[in-house]
């Protein structure tokens, strides 16, 4: 989990609601609610997620439109903003999304709670028409990566 400091105070009650969900935390900051930019967070986490170091992960910025922006610029990531329990399972379901956006200005902890259980509780479904619209989002990321 990780946020810059707009989304730091949904975050940290969203910590301890992901734990009790029995799921094991990682927490790449921030700390508190000094002003920092949601591109270091969204960069961190998305870098957790690709060195194996989590499954899945939830971004919380103010609005969740500058976090989920910043996060899909790394190849691997999938970051959907939702704002309602069907796209946030459904964005697993489907999409393979890995990581959950929030905007911690937008929404409140209830609604936040039932997206991260809809979001934790999806897996991804893996049938051939979802399978075959996820490799052309991976060609289109080796389509428009510089070439290393």
């Amino acid at each position: 989990m990780g946020s810059d400091h707009a989304g730091f105070p949904l975050k940290q009650d969203l910590v301890t609601y992901v734990r009790e969900l029995g799921h094991e935390v990682v927490d790449v900051g921030t700390r508190g609610t000094d002003p920092v930019d949601y591109p270091d967070y969204a960069e961190t986490l998305s870098k957790t997620l690709l060195d194996g170091l989590a499954e899945r992960g939830v971004l919380i910025c103010g609005s969740g439109v500058g976090a989920s922006v910043a996060a899909n610029k790394l190849p691997g990531i999938r970051a959907g903003l939702c704002h309602d329990t069907y796209s946030a399972h459904q964005g697993v379901e489907h999409d393979d999304m890995n990581v959950l956006v929030l905007g911690g200005r937008v929404i409140g902890p209830a609604l936040a709670r039932d997206l991260i259980r809809a979001y934790l509780g999806a897996t991804f479904t893996g049938e051939e028409r979802h399978r075959r619209r996820l490799q052309k989002v991976h060609a289109l990321e080796r389509r428009y990566s510089p070439a290393r």
